[in-house]
């Protein structure tokens, strides 16, 4: 997560707690799109589409991929010989980030992603003082895995 986003979380804290206004939203920089390099030789990996599964708990479970299929510079991305994009923690936490703002009544700043693992990676969401409720924070924390789940199938982190 940014500087600039636990600031932001920080400053909202803050003024809860004093009562002044709300901190303005800190959005993770845009993600560009994404054009996979042709591989130098040898067949194309074959890539198996498999329906998604519909998830009570996201708003629109396909919106994942395409926040997946972006990135920064295709020029700077690895990828893997099973196609999935290699980014580092910091990046995957934003895409993450990314996909749970989009779940109703997530609070504009003030939660937390961090990933860890190598293989096998995993995401830790966690929320600052009064930054949410806890019905919305286990809500947010339910959805975690399905997220984390998708996602693991299109990126992996970058060591």
């Amino acid at each position: 997560m940014s500087d600039d986003a636990k600031d932001a979380g920080l400053v909202a804290m803050i003024s809860s707690i004093l009562g002044g206004k709300r901190a303005e939203a800190v959005e993770p920089p845009p993600l560009g799109g994404f054009v996979p390099a042709a591989p130098a030789s040898g067949p194309e990996p074959v890539v198996v589409q498999i329906p998604e599964a519909a998830s009570p708990k996201l708003q629109d479970a396909s919106d994942v991929a395409a926040a997946a299929a972006d990135t920064t510079e295709p020029a700077r991305q690895s990828l893997t010989p099973d196609g999935k994009r290699r980014l580092p923690a910091e990046a995957i936490a934003d895409l993450v980030l990314g996909e749970l703002r989009k779940i109703d009544d997530f609070p504009a700043s003030g939660a937390s992603v961090t990933v860890y693992g190598y293989r096998h990676w995993n995401a830790m969401i966690t929320f600052a003082p009064f930054s949410t409720n806890f019905r919305n924070a286990t809500r947010f924390r339910q959805a975690m895995p399905d997220l984390v789940f998708k996602l693991r199938r299109l990126v992996e982190l970058e060591i």
